[in-house]
Formats: structure tokens, sequence, C-alpha cells
């Protein structure tokens, strides 16, 4: 009944999202450029420092599963580059596999499945609140730094970096967070509002993106990369000693599919954002599968 569950809670609302999109952009024909400046400029702002700000984190467990998140993405990074370069792919189609395959969907999805599973569990959903957070973090700072370094230049990059308000939405609310400062009522209250409109936005920006290419489901490599994900959570996890429920909750959370994320950038950067939805889209799809195998396994291994 639990993976019913799932199913029905969670990709049912996400794909009515998605097809919403698609239909908007068939009928409408959708400027993506303008649904990316809202979602890159106004409402992750908005999510990243709603989150940051509400968020109590125990500083021992933030530093092991820190640790955890750094080498899963950097063993997952090593094995893009090699691949990637095997491939003999151009720096550009690289950047948008590469980011497709780092950034997983911890939020609007990994969340929902972690509260199921874990029946509302407040250690398991520290652990999948702190994946959401270095998520974020590391979405909105090299991915954007990557597709741009090869756009314009790295130092090019890092100057414009700068100029993204995500991350002065993140120190800011670091600050408030650490200081304890209370938000006024009228401020919470709108920045509450944008945080809430983030997911769907982003996910009708991807149902109108697959809606301008003819969707196939052609193998490419970056669907071997969303299944090994796993199985490299899983070794890590071993080789740190983690056990019990903070093992299952990180296992579980490496198996999400793409983050819509990956392919919001994609499109504000004009960086193959065709490449970039359909990863997302089709690892949501297999995700069906994935993911429920996962939360299977995670129960029977630890």
């Amino acid at each position: 009944m639990a993976m019913v569950s799932i199913l029905v809670t969670v990709l049912v609302p996400i794909f009515i999202l998605i097809g919403l999109g698609y239909i908007l952009h068939i009928k409408f024909d959708l400027h993506l450029g303008t649904l990316a400046k809202l979602n890159i400029y106004v409402f992750v702002p908005g999510f990243i420092f709603v989150k940051f700000y509400k968020t109590t984190l125990n500083p021992s467990l933030l530093l092991y599963i820190a640790v955890f998140f750094g080498l899963y993405v950097l063993v997952l990074y090593l094995i893009v580059k090699v691949l990637s370069a095997v491939l003999k792919l151009n720096p550009a189609k690289a950047t948008t596999l590469n980011n497709s395959v780092l950034f997983f969907n911890s939020g609007n999805y990994g969340a929902p499945v972690n509260d199921i599973v874990f029946k509302g569990d407040a250690l398991a959903m520290s652990a999948q609140v702190i994946v959401l957070t270095l998520q974020n973090l590391f979405t909105f700072t090299y991915g954007i730094f990557a597709i741009q370094s090869v756009q314009v230049g790295k130092l090019k990059a890092l100057l414009g970096y700068f100029k993204m308000p995500i991350l002065y939405a993140l120190v800011l609310a670091i600050i408030f967070n650490y200081a304890n400062l209370p938000i006024p009522k009228f401020a919470w209250t709108p920045l509450n509002y944008l945080a809430q409109a983030m997911i769907p936005i982003a996910l009708i920006l991807l149902g109108a993106q697959i809606a301008r290419f003819k969707f196939t489901f052609k193998w490419t490599a970056a669907y071997f990369y969303i299944i090994i994900r796993p199985i490299i959570a899983l070794v890590i996890i071993y080789v740190l000693g983690f056990h019990g429920m903070i093992a299952q909750a990180l296992f579980i959370a490496s198996a999400m599919p793409t983050s819509v994320n990956s392919s919001v950038i994609a499109q504000e950067y004009d960086n193959y954002p065709e490449l970039a939805a359909q990863l997302v889209f089709i690892s949501t799809l297999l995700s069906a599968i994935t993911v429920v195998a996962v939360i299977y396994l995670s129960q029977i291994i630890f």
C-alpha cells in the first residue's frame, strides 16, 4: 500500500503539472525564457530563503551528511567527465548532461517520499532537509557557473554569479536563521507565496519545454547515470559506516529523478534545453520503478 501511495500522492501531481505546461504551450505558445527568468530571479530565491530560514540543523548530522553528499557528487562528476570525453561531447552539451546527472529532485519529490516512507519521522526528515539544502546550494552555484563558464569564460561567469539574487537570498537566510531574527508577517507572507510557487512554475516550464521537441525514448548515457546513482550512494554509505534510518534516508534520496532546476537553468542560459527537459521527464518516468525498488531494498539492506 505504501508503494501505491507514493505513486498516487507524488508522481500523479507532478505529471499533472507537467501535462498542464505541455497543453498551455501547445495552445498559447508560452515564452519559455520569461518563465525561466521568473523562476531563477524570483521564485527560487524566495524558496531558498524560506527553506534555509525555517530549517533547524543538527551540526554533527549536517557534517556527516555533507561528507556523504560531497563524495557522492564527486564520484558522479568524475564518471560523467570520463564518459563525456569517451563520447567526445562538446563542452556545452557535456555541461547540460553533467548538471542533469548531478542535480536530483530532493524537494518536491524527495521530501514527500521521505515523509510517506518514514511516516513523518523527524530524524529521517532532518536528513532529507539537509540533502535538499545542499542540493539547492550546489545547483544554483556550480550549476549556473558551469554553463556560463562554457559560454562566456570562467571569470565572467564568476562575476555574473554575483549578480544573481539567489546568492543573496541564501546569505540573508543564513544570517536571519543563526541570529534568530524574526521576519515581519508582511514580509513573510509574500516570501511564502514565492516559495510555494517555485515548484509548480518549474514543472509547468518543464511541460512547456517538452512540448517544443519531438519526444522519443531514445537511449542516452544519462539514463545509465540515473540507474547507477543509488548504487554509488550505497557504496559510499557502507564506506562511511552509516546504518539504520539515516542510511535508509540517504539511499532513498539518491534514487530521486533529475531535478527540474537543471532544466530551468538550461532554458535560462539556452544550453541544450531540449536535452535537459527530456532527461528530467524520462528520469521521472523511470522513477516509478527505480524509487519503489530502492525503497524496498533499503528496508532489506539496512
